[in-house]
């Protein structure tokens, strides 16, 4: 008599269970690489903006440190406001002084830079040139630049606004972006101070 040989398989019940959970493997894995992706190239852009806003700042520290009187004698700094800076420096280390003004519009940091033409020499306001230096400012009522006298000791209160300028001699610079004011990473912040070279006047 010959034995029947019985095999035992999946049930339909089993099947469906079993592909459910290779399904929530499945979406397991592929949400792990997609975060682990979306930290990294976050990541790798906040280290981008660091890098881009050093260089700027680097660039801003080093105007306003070699700041001087125009071509025409004018005082070294023309205006001092919250979010405005307007000064006399060579930028490119010909004969001229240019006249440079870093500003804010709406939330992107400005360069403005006149080189002075004619004989006599004058800035025409209208020959400025404007370069885009960052984007997404985040500082809102935050100032980014604070002014202080020849007493700061570290930790004085900035100059009051608004400035008495010939006060002025030391500048400090806080930039704060945010590309994406809802998600991670938090707010950029960097900040740098600067003595004005020619204008010392505690040595």
């Amino acid at each position: 008599m010959l034995k029947k040989n019985k095999q035992k398989g999946f049930s339909t019940l089993e099947m469906i269970i079993a592909m459910f959970i290779f399904l929530i493997i499945g979406i397991a894995i592929v949400t792990f690489q997609l975060n682990l992706f979306s930290l990294n190239k976050i990541s790798g852009n906040n280290l981008i903006a660091q890098e881009d806003m050093r260089q700027i700042l680097k660039t801003i520290a080093s105007e306003i440190r070699s700041m001087a009187p125009s071509n025409m004698g004018a005082y070294p700094i023309t205006e001092a406001g919250t979010s405005t800076l307007s000064f006399y420096t060579n930028t490119d280390s010909d004969s001229l002084q240019e006249k440079v003004r870093y500003f804010l519009e709406d939330t992107t940091l400005k360069k403005g830079t006149i080189k002075p033409t004619g004989n006599p020499l004058i800035y025409n306001d209208a020959s400025e040139t404007i370069k885009e230096l960052a984007h997404d400012m985040a500082n809102g009522t935050t100032s980014i630049f604070y002014y202080y006298d020849t007493d700061y000791d570290g930790t004085s209160d900035p100059l009051d606004q608004p400035v008495d300028i010939p006060l002025i001699r030391l500048i400090k610079v806080n930039v704060i972006i945010d590309n994406d004011p809802i998600k991670s990473p938090p707010p950029l912040s960097m900040t740098t101070q600067v003595s004005i070279r020619n204008l010392k006047d505690n040595l």
